[in-house]
């Protein structure tokens, strides 16, 4: 496959991965009251790596450089998740959907200072244009700051670096096995917390494990493995703007399903969105193209 096609393909798998997060908005909002978010998401990460256990050659497993990227992929797994859900109970969706979604900034801005990797201008611009989409798709005109805020700007930081750790991993790691052992160590993690801090609600799972079901063949298993294999051909910066269709994707399926509100606001942030993306494909291809090596020249 070309440059170019790897390209694309990646880019169409990272906006798989978006859709398939954002039909899972429905399940987990409608479970939220019930079944402990550290419970939640200790079985449905569980469910995910034991989807995809099978298919990973024993082989891989003692590998050092392997474990090392699993172990720090897991604890930042782990670590977004948690900030993210417990931001949530001290604040609006709409401030923690903005909030959360501020990563596609701060990824570039992490490659900047942590990596000293030069950002192009055009990241830049679909970084800003992509956040201020978010913005005006999550936030009304009300917007205030909550007590929560703080943990879920931590937790935009936290995914940030974690989706920047992907892309290194997957650069050295083989993917199935990177995603099999992030999924085991922060389920493990969320699982201890779970049944030490929220064993009250697990007769919820009775009734809410179509829910834990649905997202953990969906959104772990399938949704954030398409993320890893994406980000093999995808830099960071890019990954992280078309990601962000998640939050168009979310609010369309909680429109269609919940019946919730989609105002002329949101429409303008999913155009916004859809800007930064067309900006990313415009450059990347362009990029993509100059990368080809000239017909005679070895």
């Amino acid at each position: 496959m070309t440059i170019v096609g790897r390209r694309t393909t990646a880019d169409m798998l990272l906006l798989l991965a978006a859709l398939l997060w954002g039909s899972a908005f429905v399940p987990q909002r409608m479970i939220a009251p019930y079944l402990g978010f550290f419970l939640f998401n200790g079985l449905r990460f569980l469910l995910g790596a034991m989807i995809l256990l099978p298919w990973v050659h024993p082989r891989q497993w003692p590998a050092k450089a392997a474990l090392q990227w699993v172990s720090i992929g897991g604890c930042l797994l782990f670590a977004a998740a948690a900030c993210q859900q417990a931001g949530m109970q001290f604040t609006t969706a709409g401030n923690a959907g903005f909030l959360t979604g501020l990563y596609v900034v701060l990824v570039p801005l992490v490659l900047l200072v942590g990596w000293r990797q030069k950002i192009a201008w055009r990241s830049w611009l679909a970084a800003l244009t992509a956040a201020a989409g978010v913005f005006f798709l999550s936030v009304d005109d009300q917007f205030r700051l909550n007590s929560g805020d703080a943990l879920e700007l931590i937790g935009a930081v936290v995914w940030a670096l974690h989706l920047v750790v992907v892309g290194r991993a997957v650069a050295q790691v083989d993917v199935l096995l990177f995603s099999v052992g992030q999924y085991l160590v922060a389920g493990t993690l969320n699982l201890v917390l779970g049944l030490t801090l929220e064993w009250h609600t697990l007769p919820a799972l009775a009734t809410c494990w179509w829910a834990v079901a649905y997202t953990g063949v969906i959104s772990i298993a399938a949704g954030y493995t398409l993320q890893a294999v994406g980000q093999k051909h995808a830099p960071a910066a890019d990954a992280a703007i078309i990601l962000s269709m998640e939050a168009v994707f979310a609010a369309l399926f909680g429109y269609l399903l919940l019946g919730e509100l989609f105002a002329g606001r949101q429409f303008f942030g999913c155009a916004m969105i859809l800007a930064a993306i067309a900006i990313v494909q415009k450059f990347s291809e362009s990029e993509t193209v100059a990368q080809r090596p000239k017909p005679g020249v070895e």
